[in-house]
């Protein structure tokens, strides 16, 4: 038995600024903040790109607690670009803006990236979803890093939002994830014996002025510089409240899961970084509607399935979580589709990335008491 208040949780979401009558993205950010300081205190952010603005919960007890944080701060900053006659938007990527339009955020962490990687920094105007998990030791974090990592394709399959850039249908269900992929250091991470091999590479890097803090470690799944969590990454953000809570609950499951194990003696097999990225190309490619390799039976096998066997490996913990509902949420997308499939869909049908700009400003906003 473990104790399920150890899994705190802490929930990141990136959204856009949106216009409602052009439907493009909007440099709005200072304005949004200067109001939002106020209502939303310390939790409202800017981002590299003025029209990106992140929304961080305090520490949430539970997916409860999380829902509850999330749908309030969403509400919240909901309210504050409709008085400003704006729309928050949750996807990847917005379907047709282009990043050379957008305004860069005056600030000396910012203006560092830009020179550092140049174009590639200017063009990563991508939207994501960051979930923190307590972990009690760096060092459990570290072997719960090295297994989990074999789950990353399937939240992210689950997460996939971004299938328009710049115009244009890219064939991917997350073309979020191939622009990040630009910047170094992300990506799904490498094997680490322990916690002291993991330090030792993160000097190394500091030492030798590649980065000035391990903040600069933009992995798909990190043990957090400064926090007492692991931090998955991978996700693109989705449009529903509902669709990031599954995503939490699953993501603090499999870590309570996998925590369970170490304590007792038990281990997950490990495999390569190369094996799990080929994974996570199919799910960028094909979302759920694709099929993942099971490097144990050396096999293709459909997504679905892999969903099943998913929600039966986090079986034991999903009640002591209090998060069954939640993590059984994942049928529901599978039922409806992912924010991809749901965009592909709307413009399927019209031809026009404004309507599809319409339906995830709509969808953004299913839940939230806007009166």
């Amino acid at each position: 038995m473990f104790n399920p208040e150890i899994f705190t949780l802490g929930v990141e979401e990136e959204f856009q600024i949106v216009d409602p009558q052009s439907r493009e993205l909007k440099s709005h950010i200072q304005q949004i903040l200067d109001e939002g300081k106020i209502i939303l205190a310390e939790r409202v952010k800017a981002e590299m790109h003025q029209s990106v603005v992140e929304l961080g919960t305090d520490i949430c007890r539970n997916v409860d607690d999380a829902r509850s944080q999330v749908t309030r701060l969403r509400t919240d900053l909901a309210k504050l670009a409709i008085r400003q006659n704006l729309r928050i938007a949750a996807a990847g990527t917005h379907p047709f803006s282009h990043w050379k339009d957008q305004k860069i955020t005056s600030h000396p962490r910012y203006q560092n990236i830009i020179d550092d990687f140049q174009q590639v920094a200017r063009a990563n105007l991508i939207f994501g979803l960051h979930v923190h998990v307590g972990v009690d030791s760096r060092e459990t974090a570290i072997h719960i890093m090295n297994a989990a990592r074999y789950f990353l394709p399937h939240i992210f399959a689950l997460s996939t939002n971004s299938p328009f850039w710049i115009g244009r249908n890219t064939g991917f269900k997350s073309y979020r994830s191939k622009v990040f992929d630009r910047f170094p250091r992300t990506g799904i991470p490498d094997f680490f014996m322990s916690l002291s091999e993991y330090d030792n590479y993160v000097n190394l890097l500091i030492k030798t002025n590649c980065i000035d803090d391990a903040k600069k470690i933009w992995w798909d799944i990190r043990v957090h510089p400064y926090f007492h969590t692991l931090e998955y990454r991978v996700c693109d953000i989705p449009m529903r409240v509902d669709e990031t809570i599954c995503l939490t609950a699953l993501i603090q499951a499999i870590t309570a899961k996998l925590y369970k194990l170490i304590k007792q003696n038990l281990g997950f097999r490990l495999y390569r970084r190369a094996l799990i990225a080929e994974n996570k190309w199919r799910a960028a490619r094909y979302g759920i509607h694709g099929k993942l390799i099971d490097f144990g039976k050396q096999e293709e096998v459909e997504f679905k399935k892999l969903a099943d066997e998913l929600l039966d490996f986090i079986d034991d913990v999903v009640d002591d979580l209090k998060c069954r509902d939640e993590a059984h949420y994942l049928k529901k997308i599978l039922e409806m589709g992912t924010g991809a499939d749901r965009q592909l869909e709307v413009f399927n049908q019209s031809s026009d990335l404004k309507n599809v700009v319409d339906y995830i400003i709509e969808e953004t906003h299913i839940g939230l008491d806007l009166k």
